[in-house]
């Protein structure tokens, strides 16, 4: 497999041949901790045939993943020490990585889960300091130099400083310590507490390949990732930026820490949602999650905030995880390293989020697209789009069908009435000249 590395406008990911790379993950948390290889190969067949390329899975788990054993039976580390690790441990972690490599996969490898690293909340414990996390890192990176599957995502659910304490100087050490084992710099980022993106804390921090933020589960359906992703889109340096974590689907839609289930769960529509709004505000990529997958739910464990399935093996089949494929598609069967975000583009827009439309567009305006989550009209400003005429049609997030609208000029302003029989539509305008196919 090509490694990964940063487009040179900084906005997307590329493979080393230059070829686009767009992130699709799915949230797999306690993979290593919880599943065995049987398993990992049955999970991965899945994952791939459903169209993700990349899977985000954590080494020092969050579920007590010091003091719980593996399926084989191995604790990661001696004495909780990152300078003692297990070799039988890392030689499971060794054959994951390499199947991943065999479906296509990347790994997004967490190298360990924040509550090691931060005095802040979860079973911890705290274990690492500057210098044990830089001969981690370098433990890291020399063991897994040769697999060019692997993206690099420090962090894992914390804040990178405290209102106590600066956690940076540790993830720092462990980033350094990946470069010196690898003896190249590796790829990284950072998966930040819920609400905030990467750039919050480490704006300034070299070793930051791109941004990556969790837009969560606990302010409700409609919550604003757009205006995240557009917040990180401005900065410099320019980085590519992408939600890792939005709503899982079959999560409970309830505020942190309570995750009280009365008021329901999000849904794949959900989930579709915050998916098109942050792509399409700028996202190079998006990460899909599910509540029971992420931690390997099954019968024999506990349930950790009220899962509405109790097998992950069944909620690897809900309808949300099908449907993330159709966005990938879209978004590569257009120029890819030339689109960016332009709400311009529409004479108007809603207030309410959970009517919010988000547009793109190519630098030459040779396609548009504009994703609303309902029926309410999208309202164009047709003198924007190059050429003289237009081919519009509507293209539907939950199957990935299409309908031919029409032929129209490049004048004025248009609106356009999304079907009535679904829920949430992308409007596509192509510049007729081109010939860009219809999906």
């Amino acid at each position: 497999m090509e490694r990964i590395k940063v487009s040179e406008n900084h906005r997307f990911l590329i493979m080393e041949n230059g070829q686009p790379f767009f992130w699709l993950g799915d949230t797999a948390w306690e993979l290593f901790h919880r599943l065995d290889l049987v398993d990992v190969k049955e999970y991965f067949y899945d994952r791939s045939k459903k169209g993700f390329n990349l899977i985000q899975a954590v080494i020092l788990a969050e579920l007590d993943g010091l003091t719980v054993p593996n399926s084989y039976n191995h604790l990661p580390l001696f004495d909780n020490n990152p300078e003692k690790p297990n070799e039988a441990y890392f030689e499971y972690i060794d054959k994951v990585v390499q199947m991943a490599s065999e479906f296509g996969l990347y790994m997004g490898l967490l190298p360990t889960w924040g509550d090691k690293v931060t005095h802040l909340w979860g079973a911890g414990p705290v274990i690492f300091n500057p210098q044990n996390a830089r001969s981690y890192g370098h433990f890291l990176g020399q063991r897994y130099k040769n697999s060019n599957n692997i993206i690099w995502i420090l962090g894992g659910d914390r804040p990178a400083i405290s209102p106590e304490y600066n956690y940076i100087p540790i993830w720092s050490a462990m980033s350094k310590g990946l470069d010196e084992g690898c003896g190249y710099k590796s790829i990284k980022t950072y998966h930040p507490s819920g609400g905030h993106s990467s750039s919050k804390w480490l704006n300034d921090e070299v070793w930051l390949d791109l941004n990556m933020m969790q837009s969560g589960h606990g302010g409700g359906k409609d919550v604003p990732v757009w205006s995240m992703i557009e917040e990180d889109y401005h900065l410099t340096p320019t980085r590519p930026t992408l939600d890792g974590e939005p709503n899982y689907e079959d999560h409970p839609v309830s505020p942190w820490p309570t995750w009280d289930p009365s008021n329901g769960y999000f849904t794949d529509y959900d989930v579709r949602k915050q998916l098109y709004r942050s792509v399409f505000a700028g996202g190079c990529g998006v990460t899909y999650g599910h509540h029971s997958i992420w931690q390997m739910i099954t019968q024999r464990r506990s349930p950790i905030t009220y899962p509405l399935i109790f097998d992950y093996k069944i909620a690897m089949q809900r309808p949300g995880a099908s449907q993330v494929i159709h966005l990938r598609k879209l978004m590569e069967s257009r120029p890819y390293l030339t689109r960016i975000p332009d709400q311009s583009l529409l004479s108007y827009n809603y207030n309410d989020p959970c009517d919010y439309q988000m547009a793109t567009r190519d630098l030459d305006s040779s396609y548009i697209m504009v994703y609303t989550p309902n029926q309410k009209p999208i309202s164009i400003i047709m003198s924007k789009i190059s050429g003289k005429a237009i081919q519009a049609w509507w293209y539907k997030p939950k199957d990935g069908t299409s309908r031919i609208i029409g032929i129209f000029p490049t004048l004025g302003t248009a609106s356009f009435n999304p079907p009535s029989d679904e829920l949430d539509w992308v409007l596509v305008l192509d510049e007729i000249s081109q010939n860009y196919p219809i999906l």
